[in-house]
């Protein structure tokens, strides 16, 4: 199976490569190499690969950025999957694309399915569900999108990589607490699509993250626990809840960010527990 992965050097990205399955023959783009905005350099790696399978993992991720930065926000999110659902189409090709529980506004009290109505609060998630929009489009029958949520890694920029400096650096640290979801491990996220990428009849808009449900203050207080168990944060540390309004962003963000995973359950596929993907992940960078 010849895959083109896009956004290679982000913490998704970087995961794919980490535990890709030994049947992949591979060509991996980080966005110094391909800019999934432009649509002539997709056009060209595209042909230049040939590949079976395309797993575009590349987004622009900065929430608050992009309220300031739309243009560039919807070039790599909205464009970028439209030029690469066209390529696919071209060649045949089939399209994973990863997006967002950004794509909802955060009003539901039960975990949003697939078909749930998606009205998204801020720029990031509006141009996310254009990219939906434009693979579903584009490759009606020859696309899957999967929606995630709260990702996180060993290395990059992210929250858990923020709390453990933060509680390094200050000893406590003030988290939301009133915005729920579920941390989702890059490298779960990643062993899921290698998964996906198996079953070439299956398409549409399904959900993964890993099991579990948390604020963002429940995700800081486990951090805390457990990066004092592992060595990685002095004794003493604290987390201390506030309010989203305690706590302004640029951005809005849903309060509720639960998705629903039935549909790949029912095909077997079995998430493993947050916090226990939170330990792993602890053990991983504390052996770096």
């Amino acid at each position: 199976m010849k895959v083109l992965i896009t956004g290679a050097g982000g913490q998704v990205g970087r995961s794919l490569l980490a535990c890709a399955p030994a049947h992949a023959t591979i060509t991996a783009y980080t966005h110094a190499r391909l800019d999934i905005g432009d649509p002539g350099a997709v056009e060209q790696a595209v042909r230049d690969c040939a590949p079976d399978v395309i797993i575009n993992a590349a987004a622009y991720t900065a929430v608050d950025r992009a309220e300031s930065e739309p243009g560039l926000a919807h070039r790599i999110n909205a464009e970028g999957p439209r030029h690469l659902a066209v390529a696919a189409r071209g060649l045949g090709a089939r399209l994973v694309h990863l997006s967002t529980d950004f794509v909802f506004d955060g009003g539901a009290s039960v975990p949003y399915g697939p078909d749930a109505a998606t009205r998204p609060l801020n720029v990031y998630g509006t141009t996310k569900r254009a990219g939906e929009r434009s693979v579903l489009e584009l490759l009606p029958n020859g696309a899957l999108i999967l929606r995630t949520a709260w990702v996180y890694a060993a290395e990059g920029r992210n929250f858990l990589r923020t709390m453990l400096a933060v509680l390094r650096g200050s000893g406590s640290a003030r988290v939301v607490a009133d915005q729920v979801g579920t941390p989702t491990s890059a490298i779960s996220l990643a062993d899921t699509l290698w998964k996906l990428t198996d079953v070439p009849a299956l398409g549409g808009i399904h959900h993964w993250t890993d099991a579990g449900v948390a604020s963002w203050y429940d995700f800081a207080v486990a951090i805390a626990e457990e990066g004092v168990a592992r060595g990685l944060l002095p004794e003493g540390v604290s987390v201390v809840p506030i309010t989203t309004a305690e706590y302004r962003t640029p951005a809005r963000r849903p309060a509720f960010s639960v998705l629903d995973k039935q549909t790949l359950i029912a095909r077997g596929l079995v998430p493993m527990h947050w916090r226990k993907r939170l330990r792993m992940v602890l053990a991983e960078i504390s052996h770096v």
